[in-house]
């Protein structure tokens, strides 16, 4: 438990290497904390662990920067930790998902932009520091596309599996008002029939239980699975394009390629990772001190009042 507590300070610590970073960071947490204790005296207990779930996901940016020897821009990291937040504490504990139409839209289609930066990024860095691989823009494009595509469907997967074995409605279902399905053909030829204007549907259960569903037929994910995917690949293709450029023209500095340079992730060197590692060592230890300082402050002003 030591460890743990030594290795979250370590990441925090890390954080603070950049300042703007590092109040992002510590703001949202604040938030995250407060919301944990609302939950936790409300019952909420699902709410709860979320929130603890948040806490440590806010801390994989900067331990993956540790362990792979790896720097991800401040605009990257920022946007990473608004997405955490974003996701879990507004989406799902304070509901937004379902509160705000588009809210689950504008997620995944941010999903999908940081996916095709990452898979970009990581091919790139391959193409950099290989000396038996020189790939096209073109190629590091189709890649990211691709790679932000596939995140995008096995996360799609995950949600139908969850869904198929605890009924968790992850993939919310879509009121309907029109269909066309060759299960309702008669002569079982394969022709959709098509039922237009449905006002309700009413489901019966063997138990004798009734629900109606009003203003349509309840379709059950499949609207938005779809849906998920598509605004995906919006996502993928806009980074895609935007890293095409800005590899091809490198050399010039303009919006676009700017805004590629912040979202790109990139190695470290030995060298830098031992400066980092150093000045937050430092830092480590100047917070040490402090404390010490304070808590001797402390029993000095006990001592003086007990005599």
């Amino acid at each position: 438990m030591k460890n743990i507590w030594k290795q979250t300070k370590y990441l925090r610590e890390r954080i603070r290497l950049d300042r703007k970073t590092f109040l992002l960071y510590s703001v949202l947490r604040i938030l995250v904390i407060l919301t944990a204790v609302l939950c936790f005296f409300t019952r909420n207990y699902e709410g709860f662990a979320l929130c603890l779930l948040s806490l440590i996901l806010f801390l994989l940016p900067s331990f993956f920067e540790e362990k792979l020897k790896l720097e991800i821009p401040p605009l990257f990291e920022g946007i990473i930790y608004l997405f955490i937040y974003a996701a879990e504490i507004l989406g799902e504990v304070n509901h937004y998902y379902t509160a705000i139409p588009g809210w689950d839209t504008m997620l995944h289609t941010l999903n999908g932009f940081l996916c095709a930066a990452i898979g970009f990024s990581l091919v790139d860095i391959l193409n950099r520091k290989s000396h038996n691989l020189n790939l096209s823009p073109l190629y590091l494009s189709i890649v990211a596309f691709c790679f932000s595509m596939t995140i995008g469907v096995i996360w799609e997967f995950i949600e139908f599996t969850f869904d198929q074995f605890f009924y968790l409605d992850m993939q919310k279902d879509f009121i309907v008002r029109t269909i066309g399905s060759v299960t309702l053909d008669p002569t079982h030829s394969q022709i959709p029939v098509r039922v237009s204007n449905i006002t309700r549907t009413i489901i019966e259960t063997a138990g004798g239980k009734t629900y109606t569903i009003k203003g349509g037929y309840l379709d059950i994910g499949i609207i938005d699975t779809m849906k998920d995917l598509i605004v995906n690949f919006v996502g993928a293709v806009a980074f895609s394009i935007i890293g095409y450029f800005s590899v091809k023209y490198r050399d010039r500095k303009n919006g676009v390629i700017n805004l590629a340079e912040d979202l790109r992730v990139r190695t470290l060197s030995d060298e830098d990772l031992l400066k980092q590692r150093e000045e937050i060592d430092k830092r480590l230890a100047e917070s040490k001190e402090e404390r010490s300082n304070v808590k001797n402050s402390l029993r000095r002003g006990i001592d003086r009042q007990d005599r």
